[in-house]
């Protein structure tokens, strides 16, 4: 389950504190941000749905070339 999963606060670190743990909770609340997955208590993060939301919120420039 480790492996496939964060808490919050593994994700506040993933996102290098930049997303905190209190935003996260809000983003709960209010049904937005990342999906969860809420087991009595614990509140866990699957790292795909992590991956999937990321991908989501890729912003992608035009122009320019990588050799520049």
């Amino acid at each position: 389950m480790a492996d496939k999963y964060l808490t919050a606060e593994e994700v506040a670190e993933r996102y290098r504190g930049e997303i905190s743990v209190g935003t996260l909770r809000n983003w709960r609340m209010a049904r937005i941000g990342p999906p969860f997955i809420k087991i009595g208590k614990a509140v866990l993060y699957p790292i795909d749905e992590l991956d999937a939301w990321d991908r989501k919120n890729l912003v992608l420039c035009r122009g320019g070339s990588a050799a520049e």
